[in-house]
């Protein structure tokens, strides 16, 4: 297996996607021949696609450097973007009308993919708004279609983790008593990213240790194994209302540290960068530019 990580990428006005290896980037768009037309792809074909990939990057030789090629969001056209809030025990406490006890169920929402841009590329600070926000997480990329998936099976439903800065325009937030769709939609507000390591080569149920900087200053540190609602009761949960499906991606939830929460908030500006780190998983990184 070895180190073997799942990439979208564009390079010279053409997108494809990859594998990142030590020397850079493979290009498995156009060494698999057709075969497969994107990463999605790669994962609806389940363990045959992984198979294909892993097979046509074992040469150990890139095609392009990795700083040639633009970062994608690694799973184009993910048809649910499902988001977890306040699942870490001391986040309930930045929030001054949440409950004192931990609730039955979690808070869920959901991302449309514009609201997404890959590694490297800038978040973009609306006009609207100066109360522009982090949220480092760990996300989920779903490899198999399932519905009422028993906790005992959800393991098996992921194909791969990844990271995501679930970017968070915050007074627009409050615009809706019940909801948080506006505020967690902002085109290119939030990123993920840089590619998906395979659940083969990174146990899930593993502990793994986020961490969140803005301009190299650690804002956000926590462990998974903290989680309110883990990764397996979660995919267990959303199952019992739809049905998750290969590329689909579920964001686990934020640590304590949000920039809006600091005394005195620390909003995003331009110029700002924001990295969200998993070790396991690699380093999210994204400047941040205003809208124009």
């Amino acid at each position: 297996m070895g180190n073997f990580r799942l990439a979208s990428f564009r390079i010279r006005g053409r997108n494809s996607f990859g594998a990142v290896i030590d020397a850079g980037m493979v290009d498995l768009g156009g060494r698999l021949g057709g075969k497969y037309r994107s990463a999605l792809e790669v994962i609806r074909a389940g363990e045959q696609g992984l198979t294909d990939a892993r097979a046509a990057s074992a040469a150990r030789f890139a095609d392009y450097r990795l700083d040639e090629v633009e970062f994608l969001p690694p799973v184009p056209g993910a048809e649910k973007i499902i988001c977890v809030g306040i699942n870490y025990p001391d986040r309930a406490a930045e929030y001054k009308d949440a409950p004192r006890e931990t609730p039955k169920y979690p808070n869920l929402f959901v991302r449309f993919p514009d609201s997404l841009v890959g590694h490297g590329q800038a978040l973009v600070k609306p006009k609207v708004s100066d109360k522009f926000d982090y949220e480092g997480e760990i996300v989920l990329v779903i490899g198999r279609e399932g519905r009422a998936v028993p906790r005992e099976q959800a393991t098996g439903m992921i194909y791969g983790l990844t990271l995501g800065n679930e970017g968070s325009v915050r007074d627009w937030l409050r615009h809706g008593s019940l909801n948080v769709t506006q505020g967690k939609n902002f085109d290119r507000s939030g990123s993920i990213g840089p590619w998906i390591v395979p659940a083969d080569e990174l146990n899930p149920a593993s502990p793994l240790h986020l961490t969140t900087r803005v301009n190299g200053q650690l804002r956000q540190d926590d462990w998974t194994e903290r989680l309110t609602w883990n990764f397996t009761w979660l995919i267990t949960y959303v199952t019992q209302f739809t049905t998750l499906k290969p590329g689909d991606l579920i964001f686990t939830g934020t640590p304590l540290g949000a920039g809006g929460h600091q005394t005195p908030p620390q909003w995003l500006k331009e110029g700002d960068v924001v990295e969200v780190e998993a070790p396991e998983i690699g380093i999210l990184r994204n400047p941040v530019i205003n809208e124009t």
